[in-house]
């Protein structure tokens, strides 16, 4: 009887095996997260950098100065970068799809190394202010004045080349959005102290620093990344 029952109680305290299949295929899955997780960090860390002394970070200056109302400017700049980058975040995309690997490796590589030479380049603001916040309001006015300034800016750029890239439009698009936030916001608020405690050369010089790389690991192909 005492047998039987240690026959019975066997299975329920014996461990299953664990097969190398079962952890290769938790390897595969957690490779997609830490993309995901690559292309949003390296799209936060770059755009931050590369927006601080920019003409856009200028314009929220102006902006700040103008009208003197930080939330609608905000979530003016907000809504213009998040719209602005989703469409350079399908055109890097739409770029990727039609290349293949070895040509995209190329365009993607020079242009992260063209944007490391843009990014030593100083910005100045334009755009003339004046009367819109009686045409569009205070909120109107950062969306259309923003969105145009970031029209062929480095910052929209960066986001069309880091879409190629990554081949992952959401991460992208979230991570430079946010990276625009973190330099634009502190803008808003602090105005022209914030730009004078800044070593622009010195932000812009790791910027660069970082385009460069990006770009020799592509054309390297380091990773495999093509």
């Amino acid at each position: 009887m005492a047998q039987a029952a240690s026959c019975l109680a066997r299975p329920l305290t014996t461990l299953p095996p664990i097969w190398a299949g079962d952890a290769l295929w938790s390897l595969e899955i957690s490779r997609p997260r830490r993309i995901f997780l690559e292309a949003f960090l390296v799209s936060t860390g770059v755009v931050a950098l590369g927006e601080m002394g920019d003409k856009t970070q200028l314009l929220a200056f102006l902006l700040a100065a103008k009208f003197k109302r930080p939330i609608p400017i905000i979530f003016g700049i907000l809504i213009a970068t998040l719209i602005n980058h989703a469409f350079a975040g399908v055109a890097g995309t739409w770029v990727a799809a039609q290349l293949g690997p070895t040509m995209l490796r190329w365009v993607v590589g020079v242009g992260f190394v063209v944007m490391a030479v843009w990014m030593l380049i100083p910005d100045k603001a334009s755009g003339d202010l004046s009367g819109g916040k009686q045409r569009f309001g205070v909120f109107g006015t950062t969306v259309l004045a923003f969105f145009l300034a970031e029209m062929g800016d480095k910052t929209q750029i960066a986001t069309v080349a880091l879409a190629a890239r990554y081949h992952d439009l959401v991460p992208v698009v979230a991570g430079t959005t946010l990276g625009m936030m973190l330099a634009d916001v502190p803008a808003v608020f602090l105005g022209g102290a914030f730009a004078q405690k800044v070593s622009m050369p010195l932000v812009h010089g790791i910027a660069a620093l970082v385009f460069l790389s990006l770009g020799v690991m592509a054309l390297l192909n380091v990773g495999h990344a093509f």
